[in-house]
């Protein structure tokens, strides 16, 4: 690990300023992603800004019947929540997917969405990454591909984003909310708020350097049936080959996500309409363009089974 200053940040705004100020600064709060990137020299920040003492750890009603999120909350309290059980089930069972109990008592609302992908090419320093280092190239296009994007993925990076939570996050509509060092505030769509690689796959999210995300805010609850299923090579601590995120109601209309397969959660809203009439048509319409490798295109054929199975449980649950 290289060396690296540190301070700790009084409000949001000061955090935020603290960050901008340092070219290689990055914010710190859990930790359970970024300091296993440090000690690997993936990560190498100059200086670290502890945002743990910031008033960013509380679950609140909004006025209009929602939930606001701070972005402190650790991932143990959120998925044992009352009110997220309660209205948003798919989250807490997202949640409850995702790593340890250990884990999860330290990990944050913010830093679950911007953790970093698990592609093992990434995690090779002595692989080329565009991810890594922008431009040098992308080992895992021709390499082991199992684990990787079937959806999304461009000449550049073919990476997926790990994130569980990230997942249900999408499907039940959430917005960030961040503050920059100006303490200007924006509100962004979740579905705005993951990058694509395209051709800049180390541009991960739609933040500014500097930008601290602050909460996460979910609109009043839909109802209906709310399920998470998760695909993967092992019973728990590990990373989904296929997830998916589904809020089903009783006149059989379906929210889907699916996670896995793409570097950001991947929800097509224009195929929704046809989980009533049409359930084929709607999952085809929802992996329309994939392109899968050689050793990955069986999760083509297993997001379709998992989508159905999950929709048809959902239904029933309805």
């Amino acid at each position: 690990m290289k060396a690296f200053s540190y301070e700790r940040a009084a409000t949001p705004e000061a955090a935020a300023a603290a960050v901008q100020r340092h070219p290689g600064a990055r914010f710190i709060a859990g930790g359970t992603n970024l300091l296993d990137l440090m000690k690997l020299q993936i990560e190498t920040p100059t200086h670290l800004v502890d945002v743990n003492a910031l008033a960013l750890d509380r679950v609140e009603d909004t006025p209009d019947g929602g939930l606001r999120v701070g972005a402190l909350v650790r991932n143990t309290d959120l998925a044992a929540h009352p009110r997220v059980r309660r209205d948003y089930a798919v989250l807490s069972r997202a949640l409850l997917a995702g790593a340890s109990g250990q884990l999860r008592n330290k990990a944050t609302t913010g830093g679950n969405l911007l953790q970093r992908t698990r592609c093992p090419y990434f995690y090779d320093t002595a692989q080329p990454c565009n991810k890594r280092q922008p431009g040098s190239g992308c080992a895992a296009i021709g390499g082991v591909a199992r684990q990787l994007a079937v959806l999304g993925g461009s000449e550049a990076c073919i990476a997926t984003h790990p994130s569980d939570m990230a997942v249900a996050m999408r499907v039940l509509d959430a917005t960030v909310e961040t503050v920059r060092a100006d303490g200007s505030r924006r509100r962004i769509p979740i579905a705005d708020f993951h990058r694509l690689p395209a051709g800049t796959p180390h541009v991960e999210h739609a933040l500014a350097h500097g930008e601290l995300v602050t909460a996460v805010t979910l609109p009043r609850p839909a109802g209906g049936a709310h399920l998470y299923r998760k695909v993967r090579d092992r019973a728990s601590y590990a990373f989904a080959l296929v997830s998916v995120a589904a809020v089903v109601q009783r006149d059989g209309s379906a929210r889907v996500a699916l996670g896995g397969v793409a570097a950001r959660p991947w929800r097509v809203e224009s195929a929704e309409p046809e989980w009533r009439r049409d359930p084929r048509s709607a999952a085809a319409a929802l992996l329309a363009g994939a392109r899968p490798a050689p050793d990955n295109a069986f999760k083509l054929t297993l997001a379709e089974r998992t989508l159905f199975a999950t929709v048809m449980e959902a239904r029933a649950q309805a």
